[in-house]
């Protein structure tokens, strides 16, 4: 990573040099999440599917459990053990839905402890939680492209959703690949992912288009050079805000979770961990590099880098040019001041040596230019005769 000094005595970084390793990062773990959801799918909660849930206080082990279920159940469920506020627990799930099949689950699993949680689906109240979950996040991606396009613009828009559905796609393949249980829980943590994302760009876009609006009137700088001078004035924040958002969450995680036993804020909070990560990143990253890579198309910012280009020539170290501490601060103003500069020098014309001027009669001594005084000359009179 190079890093060069800023004017302030800050460290630069040059994002659009790093665009190339997090593209090539971005879709590893893009591809790796969309495999694991298309060979392995998901491991969808009881609330999505469908069926009916125990919990046993038991001491017995996962095969004893499978011993005392009847026959056409024990194909199919699904047995692990949990722990919550210091009791060992065995879940037992099984895709019944028949209340009769369901009471003699009911029954095999009493013989073994005491029945603390039971909970039973249709798969009607499964597909209707899965569509409401689908019908929420198509709702959110188009309100937030809206809301974007009005307040930015739509190739701000673009940026913001290629960013959330990087998040969401990789937040998501984590629970494929890790075998984490999709709960509402799950669904309500993807929402808050996408919310911090969104918020984290924002604070991106917003920060460029001031720079753009100051910095862009003069002429002189790409759109990416103004993204990475954008990029370096909120790394500080975007980093102190992630790590203050994941603190809470680890505390949640370790804390409600694994000394706790809380399952539910173990659920929500891996998804928020991961999301809160991933979404720190493609603010920076992702939305970042969409949108220079579509503005840098708009014909006023071909024009400007064509000029740098040729401007440069073989000069170029492969860096990205740095915009001068006067135009970040002054920007259009400093511009002005440089072409009023220009202006004034083209103008004004070098003189050469000044002549000595001539002096009247009888007059003092001239100084010429350089600040030699001339005598002056003789009177002549005139002879009486």
């Amino acid at each position: 990573m190079k890093l060069t000094p800023e004017n302030d005595g800050r460290r630069h970084f040059d994002f659009p040099a790093l665009w190339q390793k997090a593209r090539i990062l971005s879709a590893i773990a893009v591809g790796a999440s969309l495999i694991a959801l298309i060979i392995g799918g998901l491991d969808l909660g009881i609330d999505f599917e469908g069926g009916t849930s125990f919990e046993v206080a038991t001491e017995a082990t996962i095969d004893e459990v499978a011993g005392v279920l009847p026959g056409g159940v024990a194909a199919d469920a699904r047995i692990q053990e949990v722990e919550e506020a210091g009791e060992r627990l065995v879940r037992v799930r099984s895709s019944v839905e028949d209340p009769a099949a369901a009471e003699a689950l009911r029954a095999s699993l009493d013989e073994l402890g005491e029945i603390t949680a039971f909970e039973s689906v249709g798969p009607t109240w499964g597909s209707a939680i899965t569509n409401k979950a689908i019908r929420a996040l198509v709702v959110f991606f188009v309100l937030i492209a809206m809301y974007i396009s009005v307040r930015l613009e739509w190739k701000m828009a673009i940026g913001a959703l290629a960013a959330v559905a990087h998040d969401i796609i990789i937040s998501v393949g984590a629970y494929a690949i890790f075998r984490f249980e999709v709960t509402p829980a799950t669904v309500i943590a993807f929402l808050t992912i996408m919310g911090y994302s969104l918020y984290d760009t924002i604070v991106v876009y917003d920060k460029v288009r001031d720079i753009t609006a100051r910095v862009g009137a003069t002429g002189r700088y790409t759109y990416t050079e103004m993204m990475n001078l954008a990029l370096n004035q909120v790394l500080a924040r975007s980093i102190n805000t992630t790590i203050t958002s994941i603190i809470p969450v680890l505390s949640m995680l370790i804390v409600g979770s694994l000394i706790l036993g809380a399952t539910t804020l173990q659920e929500f909070s891996i998804a928020l961990l991961v999301g809160l990560i991933v979404g720190g990143y493609s603010s920076l990253f992702v939305a970042s590099y969409v949108v220079a890579q579509l503005k840098e198309r708009e014909p006023e910012y071909e024009q400007i880098a064509a000029k740098v280009a040729k401007k440069s020539g073989d000069s170029d170290d492969g860096a990205t040019r740095r915009v001068s501490a006067d135009d970040a601060t002054f920007g259009e103003q400093a511009g002005r001041a440089r072409a009023n500069k220009a202006g004034a020098a083209t103008k004004t014309k070098p003189s050469g040596p000044a002549k000595p001027t001539k002096s009247k009669k009888g007059a003092g001594p001239t100084t010429t230019a350089g600040g030699t005084q001339v005598p002056p000359r003789p009177r002549k009179t005139k002879k009486k005769k």
